[in-house]
């Protein structure tokens, strides 16, 4: 590395960020423990309906046809294009709803209205879709766990899975908080934070261990400290272009992916975050060393002779 780029101390304040990661953490356990997650029609069941419009009809128009009606749980956006709407129901399925449905946004319009489909998603599927898709982010983190593992080092493991839970962590909680729908769509961004996050964790720990076994002289805070600065301008590039596009989607991508890029948003953002704090702290808390990264050869192997 260059004597003239300047070492950015990071670990200086790991101790404050590691405080602030455990007080954000244990607020998002208190919230998804007293308030919990709004689970969508998804995984709590319900109707949903789909209509097309000979014209382009205010959502908002929708909606309060729909109230007037008795149907106040309703949930309206927009499919596809703007002609295009969905209506989600959590009441349960009956012979004619679709027809009645129909018949209220019929009459609040003097377009034609019609009925292009209608799903019924029953309770027990919802309750399936729940567990199989907590069952598959622990997966995921224990997939995560073993592969860092064999890559690099058991240290790099814990810190990386530490990393990907404090960033899964967080998000649910700050849904829970808010009380954004958390459907199939916010648990697929969920595990594309997984993905993200374990990436950058990835190219944090190659550098670290790259320069363990380089940097011989050094102390393992400083040689974080190196690593750290070596890979942030990688780390923001990347970072800052993905939530550039995310914030484009979360504003001007329509409803029907609306949850999913704010849950991105915020994953992504705290996993920028946990890359650079969450897992480098945590390897000095663990007391990570060159001693960690030597290979133990076995008696009586055979060494290749140096060219």
């Amino acid at each position: 590395m260059s004597d003239t780029k300047k070492i950015v101390n990071f670990m200086g304040a790991r101790r404050i960020a590691m405080f602030m990661s455990i007080a954000v953490m244990v607020a998002s356990i208190a919230v998804l423990a007293v308030k919990g997650l709004n689970f969508g029609l998804d995984f709590t069941g319900g109707t949903l309906i789909e209509v097309i419009y000979e014209e382009s009809v205010p959502l908002e128009r929708v909606r309060e046809d729909l109230r007037t009606a008795g149907y106040e749980s309703a949930i309206v956006v927009n499919f596809g294009s703007d002609t295009d709407v969905l209506v989600r129901m959590p009441e349960g399925m009956s012979p004619t709803l679709g027809e009645e449905v129909l018949a209220v946004l019929q009459a609040g319009t003097e377009a034609e209205v019609e009925l292009r489909r209608i799903e019924f998603v029953g309770p027990q599927v919802g309750e399936e879709l729940r567990e199989q898709g907590g069952l598959a982010v622990l997966l995921a983190l224990v997939v995560v766990l073993i592969y860092v593992a064999m890559r690099f080092q058991v240290k790099f493991s814990i810190g990386a899975v530490a990393a990907l839970g404090h960033d899964v962590l967080i998000t649910l909680g700050i849904f829970a908080l808010v009380g954004w729908d958390f459907d199939l769509t916010v648990l697929a961004a969920i595990l594309a934070v997984i993905g993200y996050s374990l990436n950058d964790s990835i190219v944090v720990a190659d550098r670290i261990r790259e320069n363990l076994r380089k940097l011989r002289k050094h102390d393992p805070d400083e040689i974080i400290n190196i690593s750290l600065t070596e890979t942030l301008d990688r780390t923001l590039v990347t970072s800052g272009t993905t939530l550039l596009v995310l914030l484009a989607l979360a504003f001007v991508g329509g409803e029907m992916i609306h949850s999913f890029a704010l849950a991105l948003l915020i994953g992504i953002g705290v996993g920028t975050y946990s890359s650079i704090y969450i897992v480098a702290s945590l390897l000095l808390t663990m007391k990570i060393s060159q001693d960690d990264l030597i290979v133990v050869e076995k008696e009586g192997a055979q060494i290749d002779d140096l060219p």
